[in-house]
């Protein structure tokens, strides 16, 4: 059949349209856009500090939160007195009621007998599996409430762990091992303590692991330098292979990045990272995009930049604050419906009041 030479000139105006439009697609860098949290995305408590939440939604249809706790009268005591506990909402963006401690404490002869802290929380083929770090040490809080100081007993005892369950409900099982451990000989990149995992599972089978580590190269009670580290499994309790090429580095910053989250979207895996001094952008402390075509080597993504240190509320409200970190997305079909975020302000008397935010992704 034979077309007007006008009816072809459209119909190839059109074919070219869509593929300028379908290029344009291609070409476009992937970014995090983010949403207004409404009011009832903010999760905070009276009688307890808030901390690093991570969602998961169940079989029941509820969104499962579970994030870390201690008494505020103890001042900042994260390391030593924290715990995993377990909230729900009928909606990612709250609120969010408090239902039970997941991951309590069970026993300063457990690794992870006197606290837990910062969960990653994942439901892979039915089952539910909860990333955590755990320590043990003296339980004792150094400092005044009001100027806590890090316990480094508890600190460098900091292992990963991971419970699992049928259910976002419980119970959790958890092991008596850790998941990861430190490496043997004082030049490994993990030989003084471990913590902060993020699982995401592989587009060809298994699991990517990237995870915080200090090292014994400086000499020092703190130790360090500070870096991240990747491991791999083919199942996601384990066992784990180190690689030793750390990642997330900055030259001519020890300490440059902190709480990665990992996921795999869109032909790349991608990491929302907390820039701890404006080592990679000039935004200053923030939160920052990187990719990576295998999940070893990262680089900084095109668009970086994902937020300073502030919540844009949908009430109008522009809320600066002191930190915000600990970022983790809930996805569903693959795709960011909520980063949630650990953030605290300073109250009228000086002293730092800490909640969850779970922000929408536009």
């Amino acid at each position: 059949m034979n077309l007007p030479l006008k009816s072809v000139g459209i119909a190839c105006a059109a074919l070219l349209m869509t593929a300028c439009s379908t290029q344009d697609k291609v070409d476009e860098p992937f970014s995090l856009d983010l949403g207004k949290p409404p009011l009832t995305a903010k999760f905070e408590s009276e009688e307890k500090s808030i901390w690093g939440g991570s969602l998961v939604k169940g079989k029941d249809g509820l969104y499962h939160m579970f994030y870390s706790r201690w008494d505020k009268a103890l001042g900042w005591a994260w390391v030593t007195h924290s715990e995993i506990a377990h909230a729900v909402s009928k909606s990612p963006f709250g609120p969010f009621e408090h239902k039970d401690v997941a991951l309590p404490i069970r026993g300063a002869e457990y690794w992870d007998g006197l606290c837990t802290h910062n969960p990653t929380v994942h439901e892979f083929d039915g089952k539910y599996y909860l990333y955590y770090m755990g320590n043990t040490g003296d339980g004792k809080v150094v400092g005044e409430p009001g100027n806590v100081k890090l316990n480094w007993t508890h600190r460098n005892n900091q292992r990963i762990g991971v419970a699992v369950a049928d259910s976002p409900n419980g119970p959790w099982t958890r092991s008596d091992v850790p998941l990861i451990d430190v490496s043997e000989g004082d030049d490994s990149l993990d030989a003084l303590m471990v913590s902060n995992p993020s699982v995401t599972k592989r587009p060809d089978g298994g699991y990517l692991m990237v995870y915080k580590a200090v090292g014994k190269k400086i000499k020092r009670i703190s130790g360090g330098p500070v870096v991240h580290c990747v491991a791999t499994s083919d199942s996601p309790t384990g066992p784990f292979v180190k690689y030793d090429k750390p990642v997330f580095e900055a030259k001519g910053h020890e300490f440059p990045a902190e709480d990665p989250f990992i996921w795999y979207q869109d032909g790349k895996y991608r990491a929302i990272v907390k820039d701890m001094h404006g080592a990679f952008t000039d935004a200053g402390q923030s939160l920052v995009l990187f990719d990576s075509e295998d999940g070893f080597d990262w680089n900084l993504a095109e668009n970086p930049l994902v937020s300073d240190l502030k919540i844009n509320w949908a009430d109008g409200n522009v809320q600066k604050v002191k930190h915000l970190e600990r970022p983790q997305l809930y996805l569903e079909n693959g795709k960011p419906v909520a980063l949630l975020c650990a953030s605290d302000v300073l109250d009228e008397k000086g002293v730092l009041q800490s909640f969850n935010v779970q922000v929408p992704i536009e």
